[in-house]
């Protein structure tokens, strides 16, 4: 049902995912739902959905009110360096991008995410897509079922598509409530960087701030589940909350042989009944874990970053 490619999307983790979700949820949040693998799996009759991402979050909004002119739109571009460096520069133009409709800039976003290099979407600090061109002999430009289909579920379930920081999401929740957050990823090694989605990044001050809202929602009642990056930073912030290590396996990297298994991590604060801990922490994890628990956060943003390495921009 997904109409997207999506760096760090959630279907090959969700045999993984599954198990964790809580059978009763009232209203299922999930405030950087990207390619919306775990959104669209779970098919909540209720739901608010949230991303950074003008972009992004403009093509939902149109594959919900208005798909068969999304098709058609699609239907009019085409797969060259040409068109595409066209098409990626309009947003350079200020008074050609202000003359695009919605409909417009939904078509043209779908088309650069299938026709871009390895399906990298990658924004300068202005908030310009710079991807290049993928030259791929037949992309699916226009995929017309996959986007009628998620149109059914987006118009027929009450669902609520909103665009800003995150924590505008999380302050709707109540106790019941259940947030699945997937937020970019911290890098497990100084040239593992990216997070340019959007133009602002996610830093380790962002990462810091994601843990101190997971723990505002626990305080509050509500059930959240975390993915990311099995790395020492991680482990530090959520040392208080029970943490599964699952292996991955990256589809989109700029470089083929980057594309093998890595772990992330499943992070809750919840239990669930009668299950199994899925945890395959090595020894040097369990060791760092150890010597670290219970770190504020003004120690863990120094320990990562003086003496370390930060991926703020």
């Amino acid at each position: 049902m997904s109409v997207i490619k999506w760096p760090g999307g959630k279907t090959q983790l969700l045999p993984a995912i599954r198990p964790l979700i809580p059978n009763h949820i009232k209203t299922y949040c999930e405030p950087f739902v990207g390619g919306g693998a775990v959104l669209l799996d779970l098919a909540p009759t209720h739901a608010i959905i949230n991303d950074a991402n003008p972009e992004l979050i403009n093509l939902y909004r149109v594959v919900r009110d208005n798909p068969d002119d999304l098709v058609a739109a699609l239907l009019q571009h085409v797969n060259t360096a040409e068109h595409f460096y066209a098409i990626r520069s309009l947003d350079r133009d200020p008074e050609a991008w202000a003359a695009l409709s919605d409909i417009d800039r939904a078509a043209r976003y779908l088309f650069l995410n299938k026709t871009c290099f390895n399906g990298l979407m990658r924004v300068n600090r202005h908030g310009q897509i710079n991807s290049s061109f993928g030259r791929y002999s037949k992309p699916c430009i226009c995929p017309k079922d996959s986007i009628l289909e998620l149109h059914d579920f987006l118009f027929n379930s009450d669902i609520d598509i909103l665009c800003g920081d995150y924590t505008a999401a999380l302050d709707r929740l109540d106790s019941g409530d259940f947030v699945y957050l997937d937020p970019p990823y911290a890098p497990v090694s100084k040239t593992a960087n990216y997070t340019s989605y959007t133009s602002s990044g996610f830093g380790i001050d962002e990462q810091i701030r994601l843990a101190n809202a997971c723990r505002d929602l626990d305080r509050r009642g509500v059930k959240w589940l975390v993915s990311n990056s099995s790395v020492p930073l991680i482990h530090d912030l959520y040392s208080n909350f029970i943490i599964d290590v699952v292996p991955a396996k990256r589809s989109i990297n700029c470089k083929g042989g980057k594309r093998g298994p890595v772990d992330e991590v499943l992070i809750r604060n919840y239990s669930i009944p009668n299950s199994l801990s899925i945890n395959k922490k090595d020894s040097s994890v369990e060791a760092h874990e150890s010597a670290s628990i219970k770190l504020s956060s003004l120690q863990i943003y120094s320990k990562y970053t003086i003496g370390g390495f930060s991926n703020d921009r």
